[in-house]
């Protein structure tokens, strides 16, 4: 199986809750329900990580725990990784250089812009730009095919196997 990953943006944040800082944004009533949704798509795919790399930031962490529960996964699993929060493409590329060697399906949950960097860094030219701008909307996840060394990436390395939107698993 060559290696995999998943980068998933964290679902719909509720604006309204009067959260003293960004951080601590929980997920709305849309996020509550797309969340599993993207976790039920998942475990159906077959795609359950061996490594869950998350924002600890409150609406990624709900995200990452309600996409967990669907897939079975218990919470401890988890790595919540503050660099993540918040991350541009530098600090997200040495996040996964310290996953381990033989991680063979890494899901990796965090932040625009950062993902949406990311993403575009690794898949290079094998990513179309969609016609409403929006690359990674809240809870979508994208699929890759990785190299080998998770240390090494480099621009254009990986292949990019799907994008799938909450709206496309109603």
């Amino acid at each position: 199986m060559p290696r995999e990953l998943l980068i998933l943006r964290h679902a719909k944040s509720d604006w309204e809750t009067g959260a003293a800082l960004d951080f601590e944004r929980p997920l709305a009533k849309r996020g509550r329900k797309d969340a599993p949704r993207v976790g039920e798509w998942l475990y159906r795919e077959g795609l359950i990580p061996g490594v869950i790399l998350s924002s600890p930031a409150q609406r990624a962490r709900e995200t990452t725990l309600r996409v967990c529960k669907c897939l079975d996964l218990p919470k401890q699993e988890v790595v919540w990784d503050e660099s993540v929060y918040d991350a541009d493409l530098g600090t997200l590329l040495m996040a996964l250089a310290r996953v381990p060697p033989d991680a063979e399906l890494v899901l990796l949950v965090g932040h625009n812009p950062g993902l949406e960097e990311l993403l575009r860094y690794l898949a290079g030219s094998d990513l179309e730009e969609p016609a409403d701008g929006k690359l990674l909307p809240t809870a979508t996840v994208a699929r890759l095919e990785m190299p080998n060394d998770w240390s090494a990436l480099a621009r254009g390395c990986a292949g990019l196997v799907s994008i799938v939107r909450p709206k496309q698993l109603k």
